[in-house]
């Protein structure tokens, strides 16, 4: 079975991420169950609001790599189910609410700028390294991260890759909170229970108007999946996921390799 815990506590939709010995890292499977809970919970009238939470210790770790590297090499793409669930993520119609402890790798990260409340302990920590992989941003962080955070924060992290702490984070607009370890779940659901107190169809509306039109957030998603199929192509990347498996730094400086 699919490493997620779903459960519903007080018309809140907790998503649990638990797959610690991988550091909670993504694989098809478990992006399929994640989006089936999203659209079912839009549907419904005892789901209010959606939580995302990791676990022991660790938010996640971002794509499982072993599964990316397999499926890329076969599809040339990302996997349907990954795709399937970052294209989702813009047309969620009810609140999306993220508690954050520890790491937060990738679409760890980028699914921060999708939802509406999110909360760190001290330990987390934030990093998108797509560029070490030779690949591009994904899930609209394009677009989205440059204007939550502002350019030149956003190419600090998506290009040069540098990691952002949790008070860093807060700082710069991506962490509502930052809160104790022991009080990380108990406040994101506490926000997620006042929220399903409001008035549904006037916080469905306040949220649309806040959010924008969500057809530009797909285009650039769509925009970044095309790139990301022509970078899977590209000798730089054949050279950093070389590396990787090889554990070795990438060299990018031979015409070859980039």
């Amino acid at each position: 079975m699919p490493e997620v815990s779903i459960e519903t506590v007080d018309r809140v939709q907790i998503l649990r991420i638990t797959r610690p010995d991988k550091k909670n890292a993504l694989t098809e499977a478990i992006y399929k169950r994640l989006t089936d809970a999203l659209e079912a919970g839009d549907r419904s009238r005892n789901i209010a609001a959606h939580v995302f939470m990791g676990s022991d210790g660790v938010f996640s770790a971002g794509n499982d790599i072993s599964e990316f590297l397999a499926l890329s090499k076969d599809s040339g793409t990302l996997g349907e189910e990954t795709v399937r669930f970052i294209r989702a993520l813009p047309a969620v119609g009810k609140p999306m609410i993220a508690a954050v402890d520890g790491l937060a790798v990738g679409i760890g990260t980028t699914l921060l700028l999708h939802c509406d409340l999110a909360y760190a302990s001290p330990a987390a920590s934030l990093r998108t390294p797509f560029l070490n992989l030779g690949i591009v941003p994904e899930a609209g962080s394009s677009l989205l991260m440059p204007r939550r955070i502002g350019y030149a924060r956003a190419f600090q992290m998506l290009c040069l890759g540098d990691a952002m702490t949790a008070e860093e984070a807060r700082e710069a607009g991506l962490f509502n909170a930052v809160v104790s370890a022991s009080d990380l779940e108990v406040t994101a659901l506490d926000a997620a229970r006042r929220l399903a107190a409001k008035p549904p169809e006037a916080l469905a509306a306040a949220r649309r108007l806040m959010r924008g039109d969500p057809a530009e957030v797909v285009a650039r998603i769509d925009a970044e999946i095309a790139e990301f199929r022509r970078r899977l192509a590209s000798p730089e990347v054949r050279e950093a996921f070389e590396a990787f498996l090889e554990k070795r730094p990438a060299d990018f400086s031979r015409p070859d390799r980039g």
